[in-house]
């Protein structure tokens, strides 16, 4: 609409101070003849502009005149109200920049985009875990990024200069993108013991996008991470929780009953460690490699629990008399007493050698005599 192109191009003479028909123009993809008929409107409507002929002329706002149209639209404004609001609960400085935003909108559009900024919250903690702190780096290095300055760090032991890039928050894991003098490089931020922000200016490559250069970080990373490839079925009710569970490195071959899935990670020792907990409702067809890994991730568990009897349970393993020490494999000794009385026999075992113990039920009592 063309009042939202007056808007821009009063907008674009704010930030630039004098243009010519010509950039509006090049700016806003219309003709020339275009662009001067919509100063000519600016100028009919009181809106300070005037012309200057001459080399390096053009047109400007007379005596530097501004607007306080933010130039948004209403679904605009809201949007931008939805991603600054969560934002804004942990970030004093953000719910300072929100309170000055809302002044600065028209009246009509300020009651929703307040409700807008109350209306999100992002809890990034998974379900039983803790929220990860923001490491106190990460505010020095954006400082860095923002002034275009070379920062001085200490990382993996070892001190360099780098130009920072860009930094990308994954998963409340926060990665620094900077130039070196061997290239483009990815550096984790927690493990970064040192940092010093200098005064030597960082240059940016001029086509350097940061969301470009992080999608082929992940790729890499991925792929390095994708080096072994199992291929399973499984129940296709469960398809959604395995798929949760290895992400993009589980893909669907083909669908039916049970779905044949490719699964895939660094070595068959991570595929293993990854299935063992599902039982038989996911069958590895191969490679063996990843069969062998799990058949002695079953073993170590029966070695160390026992293998169920008929009815389902633990068998009783042989037991020292109560209170004896006998000599065990490894040099260490145990003894044990029984810990409670009940359906069940939870006896406590002690490592007499290690200091430590540990509790396990059996049934049926009357097996332990």
């Amino acid at each position: 609409m063309r009042a939202d192109r007056l808007v821009a191009v009063l907008l674009l003479m704010q930030s630039r101070g004098r243009v010519t028909a010509a950039d509006i123009a090049a700016e806003m993809e219309v003709s020339v003849a275009t662009a001067r008929r919509d100063l000519e409107a600016l100028s009919a409507a009181g809106i300070p502009v005037y012309p200057q002929a001459g080399r390096g002329g053009g047109w400007a706002l007379l005596g530097g005149a501004r607007t306080d149209l933010s130039g948004l639209k209403a679904s605009e404004a809201r949007a931008l109200f939805l991603l600054l609001g969560p934002a804004a609960a942990i970030a004093p400085e953000a719910k300072a920049a929100l309170r000055k935003l809302v002044r600065a909108l028209p009246s009509t559009f300020r009651q929703e985009a307040e409700a807008a900024a109350d209306a999100v919250v992002v809890d990034p903690a998974r379900w039983g875990e803790h929220r990860r702190t923001r490491p106190a780096l990460v505010n020095l290095l954006e400082d860095a990024v923002v002034r275009r300055r070379k920062v001085r760090l200490t990382y993996s032991g070892r001190e360099r200069v780098v130009a920072p890039y860009g930094l990308v928050d994954k998963d409340d894991t926060w990665y620094l993108i900077a130039g070196t003098p061997d290239g483009q490089r990815t550096f984790r931020v927690d493990r970064v013991t040192d940092a010093e922000v200098t005064e030597e200016p960082a240059e940016r490559p001029p086509d350097f996008d940061l969301a470009t250069a992080w999608d082929e970080v992940v790729t890499a990373m991925e792929a390095r991470r994708a080096t072994t490839t199992a291929t399973a079925t499984i129940e296709a009710r469960y398809l959604r929780v395995l798929r949760d569970r290895f992400g993009r490195h589980c893909e669907v071959i083909s669908h039916g009953e049970r779905v044949r899935v490719t699964l895939t990670a660094p070595t068959a020792l991570d595929i293993a460690r990854q299935l063992a907990g599902w039982g038989d409702l996911v069958v590895v067809e191969g490679p063996e490699s990843v069969q062998k890994e799990l058949t002695k991730l079953a073993t170590q568990v029966t070695a160390l629990y026992g293998p169920l009897d008929d009815g389902g349970r633990n068998p009783v393993p042989p037991l020292p008399a109560q209170g004896k020490s006998p000599s065990a494999g490894s040099g260490s000794a145990c003894g044990w007493r029984p810990a409670a009385a009940g359906p069940t026999v939870r006896i406590r075992y002690v490592d007499l050698g290690r200091g430590s113990a540990w509790t396990r039920s059996f049934w049926p009592p009357a097996r332990l005599w």
